[in-house]
């Protein structure tokens, strides 16, 4: 086995060559499906989390709400049937990241910390309730919590906190 390339070495692969390390990857997990042709646009992130998210609402008081309904389908599940954590974080990042942006206004920001903790499962296909509120907002820093909870039984699921750096405006 060759010894590993330094950092300072290592380049950047083509599209091409991501995809092919992309289907390795999966093979080698056992799945020989093709990628979906979503895979190919540069906001397939943002496309996949948008598609587990529906009906958000953002509350117009001073302190904004944001909510919304997440339906745990197959897609968003993992070998338990149950919402997969990554899902969890994805969504738990984007609705905070949308109360960050209602509380602090158009301002360019960045994650710069999310903890999720994981205390009930949510199983393949119930619904699920979101909402992020916020719980500090300062001149460059607002932080924002976000609660999943199940929409029948109103049991509190996954919490998750998130911390948003707002980037300063360069004065020249």
């Amino acid at each position: 086995m060759p010894p590993p390339v330094p950092p300072e070495e290592r380049r950047k692969p083509s599209p091409e060559e991501s995809l092919e390390w992309t289907q390795r990857f999966f093979r080698g997990l056992g799945v020989d499906a093709p990628l979906p042709a979503s895979a190919d646009r540069p906001d397939a992130y943002s496309a996949l989390v948008r598609g587990i998210i529906s009906s958000a609402a953002v509350s117009a008081s001073p302190d904004p709400r944001v909510t919304c309904t997440l339906a745990v389908s197959a897609s968003a599940t993992n070998a338990y049937n149950t919402l997969h954590g990554g899902a969890v974080a994805a969504v738990a990042e984007a609705v905070g990241m949308a109360c960050a942006r209602a509380a602090a206004g158009d301002k360019e920001m960045f994650l710069g910390e999310l903890s999720t903790a994981y205390l009930s499962a949510a199983r393949l296909n119930s619904q699920v309730e979101v909402e992020a509120q916020i719980l500090r907002k300062g001149r460059s820093v607002v932080v924002t919590t976000v609660e999943f909870r199940l929409k029948d039984t109103k049991k509190l699921c996954y919490t998750s906190r998130a911390t948003f750096y707002v980037m300063p405006v360069a004065s020249l």
